[in-house]
């Protein structure tokens, strides 16, 4: 998008698909032996009316579109070789994975969000496309998943504050308005992170020292296989730093970008992820309210992390806060209505649609005009669009608060006995002993190459001086 789309947008305070189906289903995804759902826990018998469908032309067009805007509001990078914790090119595919973690991006949000809001780019990377598009060419990791402890809680890293001279700073993994995450090692164990650095005087000047504080508490209360986790935080006259799980398997968004769109059960796989995840975070009371491809980060094993909790927030009722990503609002939030969880529920269904179709189901250059379209809810789908797929997505953008599914009486359980998620082994995906359809090539625990290159800033860290705002993030 433009600068000037990119300022368009009202915010108050917060901040916007594999081509062929296989029937390889249950053996990619570890599904269940396909076989009729009970009708006691089907949901979706008789599918919702079709609505107008988007020619394939028409849907390239606007594929085309979207990625050229998304690549205008990122910066141009030198590309270093990938050797010594230095960044190459960017993602691809291959079978030698080694174990690490990952960290956060995000192309589309406006500039006046949070400081989680990272740019990124994105290079093209056809084996990436077809290892996805094409389930007998992916690569399956040769190491297990580890063992899954979600009643923990939160890891403890370090025991005793750290500082900076703990860290050894390798290289920047991305820039944002207010700072960058760099890779850092670690010194006394030789373990890799993502740094965060974020700038005390551009949180303040911007309004954001409610939402930062907001992104480190609720981070500490996490411990959850699809979610990033946060191992430490402290702070400098100038700066604040958050220690994040380095996860090196990229963005989700990289590789729809690279493949075009998603195949059915490509896509079913991640959306079971993440419908996992908000169960987590809605029992906590946590609205997550910024879900996009940008924002799904592919560990070693191939499953997802969500990352950038910039706009998460405690709601045990409602909220009024306009924010989000303009492609994923829910239709109450531009009408400044109250609203909870279930706008979590509503960017689940803008997600499944973008994977399978490559683009979202609304799309304006103007974001007024986006929001009407939005509120308007007229879905259009491509041809090759999987029926359950669509009468889920139906379900899901669904205006209408007391018919949208996630919302309703039976919550989550509507969303996972969906004839779309037919056969989706739910305990064994919790427990991480589902084979991932994607597997990124990771050479070692520090290895970079599947992000992008960035010029270094060499500001230094640590400085100690006079600092007005030290009070005000005494939680750091």
């Amino acid at each position: 998008m433009s600068q000037a789309a990119l300022t368009a947008l009202p915010v108050s305070s917060d901040s916007i698909a594999g081509a062929i189906d296989t029937t390889s289903t249950v053996q990619v995804l570890g599904l269940k032996p396909s076989q009729s759902t009970p009708s006691s826990t089907t949901v979706s018998t008789t599918p919702m009316p079709d609505s107008m469908s988007v020619s394939t032309v028409q849907q390239k067009h606007l594929q085309q579109q979207l990625f050229q805007q998304r690549q205008q509001t990122m910066q141009p990078k030198a590309t270093p070789p990938s050797d010594g914790g230095k960044v190459a090119s960017g993602p691809a595919p291959g079978p030698d994975v080694h174990q690490g973690p990952i960290l956060p991006f995000d192309a589309r949000s406006v500039q006046v969000s949070h400081p989680n809001t990272l740019a990124s780019s994105h290079e093209a990377h056809p084996a990436t496309a077809q290892a996805l598009q094409n389930p007998m060419q992916r690569p399956h990791s040769t190491h297990v998943n580890p063992p899954l402890a979600t009643n923990l809680p939160p890891p403890v890293l370090f025991g005793r504050k750290l500082k900076i001279e703990d860290l050894e700073i390798r290289n920047t993994l991305g820039t944002g308005s207010f700072g960058r995450v760099h890779l850092v090692k670690y010194k006394a164990s030789g373990k890799h992170y993502a740094m965060k650095v974020l700038r005390k005087t551009e949180i303040i000047k911007l309004r954001q020292v409610e939402h930062t504080l907001n992104e480190k508490h609720i981070l500490e209360q996490l411990n959850f296989p699809f979610l990033v986790q946060i191992f430490g935080t402290f702070q400098d006259s100038n700066n604040l730093y958050l220690v994040l799980e380095y996860v090196q398997g990229g963005e989700l968004f990289s590789y729809l970008r690279k493949s075009g769109r998603f195949s059915n059960h490509v896509a079913r796989f991640y959306a079971a992820q993440v419908v996992m995840a908000f169960d987590y975070l809605h029992t906590k009371d946590i609205i997550y309210r910024d879900l996009k491809p940008e924002n799904l980060l592919i560990d070693v094993f191939g499953n997802i992390k969500i990352t950038d909790f910039g706009f998460a927030k405690f709601v045990p009722d409602v909220t009024w806060t306009l924010c989000g990503t303009p492609d994923y609002l829910a239709p109450e939030i531009i009408q400044s209505k109250g609203y909870g969880r279930a706008v979590d529920w509503w960017a689940l269904g803008v997600l499944i649609y973008e994977m399978l179709a490559g683009h979202p189901p609304f799309y304006d250059e103007d974001h007024f005009k986006l929001y009407e379209k939005i509120l308007q809810c007229k879905l259009r789908f491509p041809p090759h669009f999987d029926p359950m797929a669509k009468d889920l997505v139906k379900r899901l953008l669904s205006p209408d608060l007391s018919k949208r599914f996630g919302n309703l009486k039976d919550g989550v359980q509507d969303i996972k006995r969906h004839k779309w998620f037919a056969g989706v082994d739910w305990e064994k995906l919790k427990n991480l002993e589902i084979p991932a359809p994607y597997i990124p090539k990771v050479a070692h625990e520090g290895d970079t190459s599947n992000f992008d290159a960035y010029p270094e800033d060499h500001e230094p860290y640590g400085v100690v001086g006079n600092d007005p705002y030290r009070e005000k993030f005494k939680d750091f």
